[in-house]
């Protein structure tokens, strides 16, 4: 992409590429966090501020003016997705576009059903409620939600036994967000119950780009935009991660270099952190190194993987596999976990037919 074209993009983004920070220019301490805030301080606050995923925030747009013009409550939304795209922004945003309160918990924190009812009690007349990892509730307590998002009923048990008794409590009517980043693991009859399923995609670059530049403002951060480029190269196509690059650049270019992030300065932090141009940390290059070393290209099954470097099977498969496959560096087959075509050239290696092995 050409300068003119990529300027041309994040300015449609909102981004000014063409302005560097000055670095003399104070910092709003309400709008930029301090150093131990965390990624809630550079989250997007309204649909206008949320960069990427076009079409999934007009839809979210028509849903939320639709539901203001009507004065009801939007429709129950499914946020799906890998982590860090933007999952909990958009629940924090559809709260703040409807003009509602926002209550957040989790799948694996409501253990028991009256923990549910309890939150859903609470709640008031068109409150937006937020559960993350939806799919890791407690099944008992998942079907409390069945009538809750229905009928806006709460059935509710007294007494054991015999004599025990089941009372139907009104509900303020309100909109459930749930955020999985595994949609195959949320139950039919709960996912069947959203209005409106929406599937947040990895960024590309330019949108990382855009990403990275509004970080950088906020946190007062001098960058300037091959600075930015070269950190939305390295961040794996999820914002979260551009921002977290983003921290340790800035922590670099203020030991190390001058206090601006350029593009050099950029590149020479991210090595000196282990992240290299593909975006691969030290775990996932130890994946490959085994796979094309110490295995020559064989298959490799994944308890035999993880034990080689030294992380759990969970840990392989959900956090590091997922990305080395879109990138064609890793292949899964029947007999095992393979090398793709691509890590041997990552590596500098020559590749190896693993069936003449």
């Amino acid at each position: 992409m050409t300068p003119d074209a990529r300027k041309e993009v994040l300015a449609g983004q909102g981004v000014d590429a063409g302005v560097e920070r000055d670095p003399q220019r104070p910092v709003d301490p309400v709008a930029a966090p301090a150093e131990e805030a965390d990624e809630a301080g550079l989250r997007p606050r309204a649909l206008a501020e949320f960069v990427g995923q076009g079409q999934l925030t007009e839809h979210l747009r028509i849903v939320i003016e639709a539901a203001l013009k009507r004065d009801q409550p939007a429709d129950h939304l499914l946020f799906a997705g890998p982590p860090g795209l933007g999952k909990t922004s958009l629940a924090g945003i559809v709260a703040a576009e409807l003009g509602v309160g926002l209550r957040v918990t989790s799948g694996p924190v409501l253990v028991r059903s009256g923990d549910l009812a309890a939150l859903l009690t609470d709640l008031q007349e068109g409150d937006v409620l937020f559960i993350d990892e939806i799919h890791r509730m407690h099944r008992s307590v998942e079907e409390i939600l069945y009538p809750a998002m229905e009928d806006f009923k709460l059935d509710i048990l007294i007494g054991k036994g015999p004599t025990a008794r089941s009372i139907r409590l009104d509900l303020p009517r309100f909109t459930l967000v749930g955020a999985t980043t595994r949609t195959g693991l949320v139950a039919g009859p709960l996912r069947d119950r959203f209005g409106f399923v929406g599937r947040l995609d990895l960024y590309d670059p330019v949108e990382l780009e855009a990403i990275v530049l509004r970080s950088a403002g906020i946190l007062g951060v001098p960058i300037d935009p091959d600075g930015a480029r070269r950190i939305a190269e390295r961040s794996r196509g999820t914002p979260r991660i551009a921002n977290r690059l983003l921290r340790r650049v800035r922590d670099y270019v203020e030991v190390r270099a001058e206090g601006t992030i350029t593009g050099d300065a950029a590149v020479a932090g991210l090595d000196v952190f282990g992240v290299d141009e593909l975006g691969l940390d030290k775990v996932d290059r130890a994946i490959l190194d085994v796979l094309c070393r110490r295995f020559s290209g064989r298959p490799v099954g994944l308890t035999t993987l993880a034990q080689c470097i030294g992380e759990e099977t969970d840990t392989i498969e959900d956090a590091y596999e997922p990305y080395l496959l879109q990138q064609g560096l890793l292949q899964r087959t029947s007999r095992g976990r393979m090398a793709g075509p691509r890590a041997w050239a990552h590596l500098g290696l020559p590749p190896m037919d693993a069936t003449l092995l």
